[in-house]
């Protein structure tokens, strides 16, 4: 079968992890009715909550996740693929791993994907994020192979690492990922070129549900969730910072075919850098 409806959830997650629950199994409910195999949500499905404190406090162990035992249960009711993007998850550490999950239509979970790329930067008007000072930064690429396509796992920032994205396309990924919280500043600036650029430099369908809108009344996200095409096109797209969901019924073996026309993948080869430092010799007119 290389014919699958997929579909990605755009939320407004806040710091009541109830209400957010709540919000994923309508959504997941919608995108089922219409007939999705796969679902994806954003980032931080469960929570978003800028006070250190109220977060940690709303924190669990997977084993005792909310989120993943609603997830696990919205898989079986609806027998679909239900990809949660990410969601906080307490580790014995102390620390927070921003944790991805694949549920089967049984409800089982095929895999989980921590975050690598930890959110460190300082942008215009002030604004900084330091996502190493609570989230404990993943080591493991996953592609996860369902049964309709080979599935590459990232989140967010990830985005802006392509050797992660060539890596799973090289072990077979034919759909990659990149569910997100983007901020309204560096959305606006790069999320279309972005995953524009990923899906094309790897011939693969991109999907990658968003968080938007403002949350907790401090935090904005940029929203527009997306689906592209191996070739580069946009397939579907909430244009807007709404919660939606989306949809796009796609041929996975458009992946090979766009593979075979431009096959940088295979391509690509081993190269040595030099750096020439100029003398300074003066050319004399």
């Amino acid at each position: 079968m290389s014919m699958v409806k997929v579909a990605a959830v755009q939320m407004r997650s806040d710091g009541d992890m109830s209400a957010n629950i709540e919000a994923l199994s309508r959504m997941v409910g919608e995108a089922a009715a219409q007939g999705a195999q796969y679902v994806q949500t954003p980032e931080n499905t469960g929570i978003i909550q800028n006070d250190r404190a109220l977060y940690r406090a709303s924190l669990h162990a997977e084993q005792d996740d909310p989120v993943v035992r609603e997830a696990s249960v919205l898989a079986k009711r609806h027998g679909i693929h239900l990809h949660i993007g990410s969601t906080p998850i307490k580790l014995e550490s102390g620390l927070i791993a921003n944790r991805a999950f694949v549920f089967a239509p049984d409800g089982s979970k095929i895999t989980t994907y921590d975050k690598i790329h930890m959110f460190d930067v300082d942008l215009d008007n002030g604004e900084s994020w330091r996502e190493s000072d609570t989230i404990s930064a993943g080591d493991r690429a996953v592609v996860a192979e369902l049964p309709f396509m080979k599935l590459g796992l990232a989140i967010c920032y990830d985005i802006r690492f392509p050797q992660l994205f060539q890596a799973q396309a090289n072990a077979g990924a034919n759909v990659i990922s990149a569910p997100a919280a983007f901020t309204r500043q560096t959305g606006e600036a790069h999320w279309h070129i972005l995953q524009r650029a990923r899906a094309i430099e790897n011939g693969a369908f991109l999907i990658s549900a968003a968080q938007g809108g403002l949350h907790n009344g401090n935090r904005q996200t940029y929203g527009h969730t997306i689906i592209v095409s191996p070739w580069g096109k946009v397939l579907a797209e909430a244009d807007h910072d709404n919660p939606a969901v989306i949809y796009a019924d796609i041929d996975v073996a458009d992946s090979a075919a766009a593979r075979n026309k431009i096959p940088n993948l295979k391509n690509a080869r081993e190269f040595k850098l030099e750096t020439i430092v100029a003398e300074g010799e003066t050319i004399k007119a």
